[in-house]
């Protein structure tokens, strides 16, 4: 078989298993890495199929499509980690971090995405490339201060949820408060749609409850197995089946992932289940005002209580 004919076999073969594959499942951007001529034609040939509306390749060198990878990860983590920041600055200024999300977004050269607050990023993607350009960084001799700084923002917001619990049950003054304890967790993935928990901020929060003497009651619509794979069978974890099974008996509830089915609870349930009424929010899902008319002590990321406990403090 000649090579033109091997093309357009490839050709027809792609364009048959595009069809297949859902809009939202086609890749938004592509870079190709390649010195070959060759490579680059037969690559066009195979994604063509994709291309259709518009061009989405972009043919570079093997290095600087290398860099592009690790740039556009590492771009994005520096976007919610530097929110992240502004939300902690917020918190001791008296700021809604949703307002300043709202007032820098409308900005175009900034935009919307990526720069909501929460309780730190996780995944495959953008911890393994911020670590692994700052381990490149160092090997050639030069100091990747911000990036640096993006790794050490994220692995402290991973730490706020479990912060805004031991000072509402004051655990400072009374270093036992938690033991015996019962958090209900809602959400385990380090995203919604996944089970993926890789560096998942769940895992932090767990950790430090588990070291405070406090038990866990999860849930998670996807993640279950993989919780129960990492976190093995401990007598401080129960696994529910529901969302509102976690709550049941709990001091508290806390939430970690954002999952779609979190949006609108039945708040009056979860009052009636739990033994406070106080909620702790790693992803900003409800209006502050509105939880406190619900009787909720409701601590978000640079909203709410948040913000209240930390300016009394500091009083900037």
């Amino acid at each position: 078989m000649g090579p033109l004919i091997k093309l357009s076999k490839l050709k027809r073969e792609a364009r048959m298993a595009s069809e297949e594959i859902p809009k939202k499942k086609k890749k938004k951007k592509g870079y190709q890495r390649t010195d070959s001529n060759d490579a680059e034609k037969l690559i066009r040939l195979l994604y063509e199929p994709f291309n259709r509306n518009r061009e989405k390749i972009i043919v570079m060198d093997v290095k600087s499509a290398e860099l592009t990878k690790y740039a556009a990860n590492c771009m994005l983590a520096t976007k919610i980690s530097f929110m992240n920041e502004m939300a902690n600055i917020a918190e001791r200024v008296g700021a809604d971090i949703e307002n300043v999300r709202h007032g820098i977004g409308s900005d175009p050269r900034i935009g919307y995405q990526f720069i909501y607050p929460g309780c730190g990023y996780g995944g495959s993607c953008f911890p393994k490339d911020v670590q692994a350009l700052v381990r490149t960084t160092d090997g050639i001799g030069y100091e990747s201060e911000i990036l640096k700084a993006v790794e050490r923002v994220n692995f402290r917001q991973k730490d706020k949820l479990f912060g805004y619990i031991s000072k509402h049950f004051k655990l400072e003054q009374h270093p036992d408060a938690l033991k015996g304890k019962t958090f209900a967790l809602w959400g385990l993935s380090f995203k919604p749609n996944t089970d993926d928990m890789r560096a998942a901020s769940s895992l932090v929060l767990m950790a430090s409850l588990w070291a405070a003497g406090a038990k866990v009651q999860a849930y998670d619509p996807e993640a279950m197995e993989e919780t129960q794979r990492i976190c093995g069978n401990r007598k401080d974890l129960a696994l529910m089946g529901t969302k509102e099974a976690a709550l049941q008996g709990a001091d508290a509830l806390v939430i970690c992932t954002e999952w779609q089915n979190f949006r609108s609870p039945d708040f009056e349930l979860i009052k009636e289940k739990l033994n406070t009424n106080a909620l702790f929010d790693g992803r900003n899902m409800f209006e502050p005002s509105r939880m406190a008319e619900k009787g909720f002590a409701y601590y978000c990321i640079g909203r709410g209580l948040s913000v209240a406990a930390n300016f009394s403090e500091n009083n900037l």
